[in-house]
């Protein structure tokens, strides 16, 4: 049995330096070279994708692909990290920050729970992400927390935000949100996804209230 892939959602970064003959960082080919990871990731899941399919979907050969990822795995965690970076919460607008943050939080969390990458992965390799639940942080958990401090941080400047750290207020926030994009598939005969996403807006909120607003 192919053993299961445990650093796909690697805690530290995939990228390594670009050896002096190699293309520029940023160029097409990298964008190519993930484009072709997220077609083999949709058809044959996380643990039978193939850095030689990689390659042969992209059009480049096995060594451009090494130029830039050292393997499959960094292929995955990068493409994966690009593609929830995507979905990240846009937390800028008019106005008070919590009901911004708290629609973003939201909203990001249906993008995430119906990416197709992220059902397929459900569906095929949901071993996988256990690791990420109870063990240890990914690189796209951590991006998301960078975004949810920095709005946490403001909405605590402007008055929208009740006090605490911000970190362990964003944390609290990352947990929730996931538990509901991890599990909403279980209760999904019981509850309506978009209820579901209301009920976790109305939590967010009144996690994040002052005082005065949340009695």
């Amino acid at each position: 049995m192919t053993p299961v892939r445990n650093d796909t959602f690697s805690d530290a970064p995939s990228r390594h330096p670009l050896s002096p003959d190699s293309d520029p960082p940023g160029d097409s080919i990298e964008n190519k070279i993930l484009d072709a990871a997220r077609s083999c990731l949709l058809d044959f899941g996380l643990r039978r994708t193939t850095l030689a399919e990689i390659a042969r979907r992209a059009g480049v050969s096995r060594p451009t692909v090494y130029r830039r990822w050292p393997d499959t795995d960094s292929v995955l965690a990068d493409l994966l990290t690009r593609e929830i970076r995507a979905a990240l919460p846009d937390t800028h607008g008019v106005g008070p920050t919590r009901p911004l943050l708290v629609s973003a939080v939201v909203t990001a969390a249906h993008d995430i729970g119906t990416h197709p990458i992220f059902e397929k992965i459900l569906r095929t390799d949901p071993e996988v992400l256990i690791t990420y639940i109870v063990d240890r942080l990914g690189t796209s958990q951590r991006a998301i927390l960078d975004v949810l401090v920095s709005a946490i941080t403001q909405g605590q400047s402007d008055g929208s935000v009740r006090g605490g750290d911000p970190h362990t207020l964003a944390a609290f926030v990352l947990l929730t949100a996931q538990s509901t994009v991890q599990s909403v598939r279980m209760i999904s005969e019981f509850v309506d996804h978009r209820a579901l996403l209301d009920e976790l807006g109305h939590a967010i909120d009144s996690y994040l209230a002052p005082a005065e607003r949340s009695s």
